[in-house]
């Protein structure tokens, strides 16, 4: 599969040259070391991109002819996931595997018993997900939001077709609650401490679907993407 680069100004012509600089370009040339006759793709992360093949190589930049031009329509279903902010670096690890996993949005939350902090993080946790989507191949580069508490979890609850908060007390298995046609899928995550009963209680009594994980309890940084791929696969989507 081919490499992929974001940049702000995609070429929007076949046929031309194109003049690929900034950050991405610089780690094309200095890390990949790429050279003429390669070929890759240029994305602006909203679904548009470019298929380039590179014409010459400088010390930070190159020269590249744009070869086809396209658009990526979005899936029919989006997935926002709620992950409680785990501690250290795990916080980045969330956003790395949740972006893999193809969450379009990723809403950092305070629960009652998250020990990490995102304050002042959410600017580099959108860096996380555009390297991650390059990492990925993915087209679109998932939103990073925060940092919201319970009443912003409500509300998400209220407008998505399909929302699921995951507890390892939950006597229901996902498999058993989900079903076709949600279109806008809302997954909840807690952190390594747990939902409090409040918590699992707030999210039921707004609609959300309490279910059980699988027997073993995985991290919270972990789970949301064990969980992205039960929902996908329950919803045919993969």
């Amino acid at each position: 599969m081919l490499s992929l680069f974001f940049v702000d100004d995609l070429p929007d012509t076949a046929g031309h040259n194109y003049e690929f600089q900034g950050d991405d370009a610089l780690h094309a040339v200095k890390v990949l070391r790429i050279t003429p006759g390669e070929i890759f793709n240029l994305s602006d992360g909203a679904g548009r991109y470019a298929r380039v093949q590179v014409v010459a190589v400088t010390k930070k930049s190159a020269t590249v002819k744009v070869l086809d031009i396209g658009f990526q329509e979005a899936l029919p279903v989006t997935f926002t996931v709620i992950q409680a902010i785990p501690k250290g670096d795990r916080v980045k690890e969330t956003i790395e595997l949740c972006t893999e996993g193809g969450a379009d949005r990723i809403l950092m939350w305070k629960a009652a018993r998250s020990i990490g902090k995102a304050e002042e993080k959410i600017e580099k946790l959108q860096i996380t997900a555009r390297e991650a989507s390059k990492q990925s191949r993915r087209l679109r580069i998932p939103e990073v939001r925060g940092i919201a508490g319970i009443n912003a979890v409500i509300d998400e609850i209220a407008h998505a077709d399909l929302a699921v908060v995951f507890h390892e007390a939950a006597t229901q298995q996902l498999s058993h609650l989900v079903t076709p046609g949600a279109k806008k899928v809302l997954i909840i995550i807690g952190p390594e401490g747990g939902l409090t009963d409040e918590e699992v209680d707030a999210c039921a009594g707004a609609g959300a679907k309490v279910a059980l994980l699988g027997r073993p309890v995985l991290r919270s940084a972990h789970a949301g993407l064990a969980a992205l791929a039960a929902v996908n696969t329950a919803l045919s989507v993969w």
